[in-house]
């Protein structure tokens, strides 16, 4: 793992709510804003853009947690912006911060964390895993 960030270097992702963002099941539309689903996903890859600039070539980030506490809701058409803040590593977990928001209005704040292993550790434990299910 390439360390090449400090605590509180930042990244920025940003995205525009669509009708397909909603919260939704198959019983159909729960309320006409951006999901949770959808918040988490934009949310993952804002903070795995730390982790894309830190792999080996031999390397991989695997999810393994992800915390978000919501403050407002966002509604189509409305642009989120995510700015990433990295923070540290512990045991080869990447534990990032972040904040969403609609202008000045704040959506979302919350951490996630990525560990970096190489990619033959993640296929064997997948692979032991799978094994134990079949």
């Amino acid at each position: 793992m390439k360390k090449v960030f400090n605590s509180q270097d930042s990244k920025m992702h940003s995205f525009i709510v669509e009708k397909k963002d909603v919260a939704q099941f198959e019983t159909g539309v729960v309320h006409p804003v951006c999901s949770t689903f959808t918040l988490a996903r934009e949310i993952e890859w804002s903070t795995r853009l730390f982790v894309l600039d830190m792999l080996e070539k031999e390397e991989e980030g695997i999810g393994t947690q992800l915390s978000i506490v919501h403050h407002s809701p966002a509604f189509v058409g409305e642009e989120i912006i995510i700015k990433a803040n990295y923070g540290e590593i512990d045991d080869e977990e990447i534990i990032c911060s972040f904040e969403a928001s609609v202008d000045d209005r704040l959506v979302a704040t919350g951490f996630t964390g990525q560990r970096i292993l190489p990619k033959a550790v993640i296929n064997t434990i997948f692979e032991k895993i799978k094994k134990k299910t079949d």
